[in-house]
């Protein structure tokens, strides 16, 4: 997946009136909940075929990291 492919996924799940940038930090996220945490893991196993670990979502500190977490 695309990183641009990549933000427009996550700023669907965040529901981000802003855009949604790589370096953004997930904790200075107001969208950054549970309920985008369980979205983030569907995506990632719908889309990309990954299945990822819900605690290393929670460790990830920025978009980037979730994004690596998909590689």
């Amino acid at each position: 997946m695309t990183e641009e492919l990549f933000l427009e996924k996550m700023a669907d799940i965040l529901d981000a009136e802003d855009d949604v940038t790589m370096d953004a930090v997930l904790a200075d996220l107001e969208e950054w909940d549970s309920l985008s945490v369980v979205s983030y893991v569907a995506m990632a196993n719908t889309s990309c075929g990954k299945k990822v670990n819900v605690k290393d979502v929670r460790e990830a500190e920025t978009i980037q990291d979730l994004y690596n977490l998909l590689k």
